[in-house]
């Protein structure tokens, strides 16, 4: 059935301006943009009038599996975050990884987001039933998705430079005692869920290989997900550099770093995304670039967890592509893009001091949102832009806004100033999957008082796991404190870092 959005404020070209136009959705396509559109017979009249109407924005980087456990972290560095991933992922049904993926899905259409990369991980290991639950609930909610079950064949603590020296003996003896899944089977696991979800809902869903961090994949691994990019042509996705201790042990291992060592093993290329790539040096910045690489940045989790500043504006002047992200719930807070293209605006004046001209302005930033991620997606032909032949993913944003007025530039309203409570309707694949700030698709209050109770009831179940996190940390802290203070030729901090 045709679609008709009548009456709105289109943003569309480079860079984004308002018109008065209509847009015409046939199937799952736009067919025409512009004034006084005529209606098939038989259309869905949207009326847009008093609305402006946005390219749906996509979100690089996020995690269905850290929804329910939202508002657990503290003053925790990203090693903070590892120690307590078991007390945040375990001890779940499939049905708790449905709710957790399904309300993170139903926050990102109420605030103008249409599309993910979502890596999704789980403890002890990912599960046939409980990925299918997760591809179940984006299926449900309406939200576009590159689904990764993100994995690993080396546990977190073995990446901890310095870690089993500081250990009590029945503390190392416990982390002695922790195994990784088998490598074979998480290839296997890997492929299984290729073949039988790439594509899925209509081509909404697509996979992805993800080994979640390299320094927790060995070599047989970084090789096995190689392959199975090479045999499918799907893309990868991994953490990126994200904190210095990452940098400073593949150093410490490999000789190399983390950039250096995926190239060896044949990963860089125009499918490899890599989120957060803030410890990179203008050396894997060229290689990222050279290979058709993308970074998917994730300014509000790096500024969380104290990871520091990822180097932007050179990745962009390189011509790296870059999209925006929020990362997962647990360590972001929420999967607001809107608060996530502030941060990524504000946060690059702090690296370029009085060099304005460096600075990430909103037309830049509001193009990581839309057509950036749209090529980290993958899909840079069907998304990220308003005009004839692109997937009908929109969102109308009540024109009233008290936030875009007075309105003197809409970039600039929306990325320094909207929250994403203006979101009215949204449109995905043309159908319409918010109306009046309401999901349609679902049964949100239902999914909302399910997951309270989920995450309530987990929690319980995880108190183990948590007290042992807490042992944990003070060591693990230590260790990555160590680590820190180690020279590398470049830095990230907004301060000095500490010396050894």
């Amino acid at each position: 059935m045709a679609v008709l959005i009548r009456g709105g404020q289109i943003l569309a070209g480079t860079p984004a301006t308002l018109s008065r136009a209509d847009v015409l959705i046939e199937g799952d396509r736009i067919a025409a943009v512009g004034p006084g559109l005529a209606a098939p017979a038989g259309a869905q009249i949207v009326d847009a009038s008093g609305h402006i109407v946005l390219p749906g924005m996509g979100n690089a980087h996020t995690h269905a599996a850290s929804h329910l456990s939202r508002g657990r972290a503290g003053n925790w560095t990203l090693e903070d975050l590892l120690t307590h991933s078991a007390a945040n992922y375990g001890f779940r049904t499939p049905e708790d990884e449905y709710l957790s993926a399904a309300i993170g899905a139903i926050e990102m259409l109420k605030t103008g987001c249409t599309s993910a990369y979502d890596l999704y991980m789980a403890v002890p290991a990912i599960t046939d039933e409980a990925f299918e639950a997760v591809v179940r609930a984006y299926t449900d909610v309406g939200v576009r998705v590159v689904l990764a079950p993100a994995v690993a064949d080396v546990t977190f603590y073995q990446t901890v430079p310095g870690l089993a020296d500081l250990l009590p003996g029945d503390l190392r003896k416990t982390v002695e005692e922790m195994k990784p899944a088998p490598t074979k089977g998480l290839l296997e696991l890997t492929e299984r869920i290729i073949r039988r979800w790439h594509g899925g809902a209509d081509g909404r869903v697509r996979i992805g290989v993800a080994p979640t961090i390299p320094n927790q994949a060995t070599d047989e691994f970084l090789d096995g997900c190689a392959g199975l990019v090479r045999e499918y042509g799907v893309s990868i996705h991994t953490h990126l550099a994200e904190s210095k201790v990452q940098a400073v042990e593949s150093h410490r291992r490999w000789g190399k770093s983390i950039v250096a060592r995926l190239a060896d093993h044949g990963l860089l290329g125009p499918g490899f995304v890599g989120a957060h790539s803030i410890w990179l040096t203008d050396d894997d910045v060229r290689m990222l670039a050279d290979a058709g690489a993308a970074v998917a940045h994730n300014p509000g989790s790096n500024l969380r967890l104290g990871a520091g500043i990822a180097p932007v504006r050179e990745m962009l002047d390189r011509g790296v592509t870059v999209g925006l992200g929020t990362d997962g719930s647990t360590c972001a807070d929420n999967q607001n893009l809107f608060e996530a293209l502030r941060i990524a605006s504000v946060i690059s004046t702090v690296r370029f001091p009085h060099q304005t001209e460096r600075w990430l302005d909103a037309d830049t930033v509001w193009g990581l949102a839309t057509s950036g991620t749209a090529r980290v997606l993958g899909q840079a032909e069907d998304l990220g832009a308003i005009a004839p032949r692109r997937k009908a993913d929109l969102v109308l944003l009540r024109a009233d806004s008290v936030f875009m007025r007075p309105l003197a530039d809409p970039v600039k309203a929306l990325v320094y100033a909207e929250t994403g409570a203006a979101v009215d309707t949204v449109l995905v694949d043309g159908r319409v999957v918010v109306d009046a700030g309401r999901v349609t698709t679902v049964d949100e209050p239902a999914i909302r008082q399910r997951a309270q109770a989920a995450a309530d009831r987990q929690r319980g179940q995880s108190a183990q796991a948590w007290a042992l996190a807490q042992r944990l940390a003070p060591y693990v802290a230590a260790a990555c404190r160590g680590a820190v203070a180690t020279a590398l030729p470049i830095n990230r901090f907004a301060a000095d870092p500490p010396s050894a």
